[in-house]
């Protein structure tokens, strides 16, 4: 219930808040690999992102990723997953430096923030299927290159990895797991 009134209030404040004339929104669907870590070799990922930069400097992130077939191995003689996919939804902060002054073509930017990673394993006789949400977070950057005022292509790269709790007690703590990976995509970032 406190979530939803939290939501909610967010939701409203910043609908209703002033608009500023240098603000921008900006909205990036993506494609590329995922490798390295966890990974089972190199498998495409593609997703969106929604990002609000206050003074086009600052601002926040919602990254969503999803990948197909993130654990199964194409080299197995006797394969036993039959399918699999990895989701992540990330809230981060966003810091992009525009070249060129405010309407630069050329924005370099870091990103990082915590949010869920989800995967799924499927085994072919459905005996074994797993599934798990944990937290997690990721870091990285890239850079916009703007070919007009509201059309970018765009290029990043992140390291992602999960938390998990350090003790079984009733504390917030947590360390990070084993398990990470890096995403590499490249996208079309639409600015409103």
């Amino acid at each position: 219930m406190r979530l939803r009134t939290f939501v909610i209030t967010c939701t409203l404040a910043f609908a209703l808040a002033p608009s500023a004339v240098s603000a921008d929104w900006l909205f990036t669907p993506f494609v590329g690999p995922t490798f390295g870590g966890a990974a089972n070799g190199e498998r495409v990922t593609f997703g969106g992102s929604a990002a609000w930069l206050g003074g086009r400097i600052v601002g926040f992130e919602v990254d969503f990723g999803y990948s197909p077939e993130f654990f199964e191995n194409d080299d197995a003689e006797f394969p036993v997953i039959e399918g699999s996919n990895l989701t992540t939804l990330m809230g981060n902060i966003i810091a992009s430096v525009p070249v060129g002054g405010q309407k630069g073509s050329f924005r370099p930017y870091g990103s990082g923030g915590f949010g869920l990673i989800r995967s799924k394993v499927n085994d072919i006789d459905d005996f074994f299927d797993v599934s798990d949400t944990s937290f997690g977070f990721n870091l990285g950057g890239g850079a916009m290159a703007f070919i007009t005022d509201t059309i970018a292509i765009r290029g990043d790269i992140r390291y992602f990895r999960s938390l998990q709790d350090a003790e079984e007690d009733d504390e917030f703590d947590f360390d990070a797991s084993a398990f990470n990976f890096w995403r590499a995509t490249v996208g079309v970032t639409f600015r409103f």
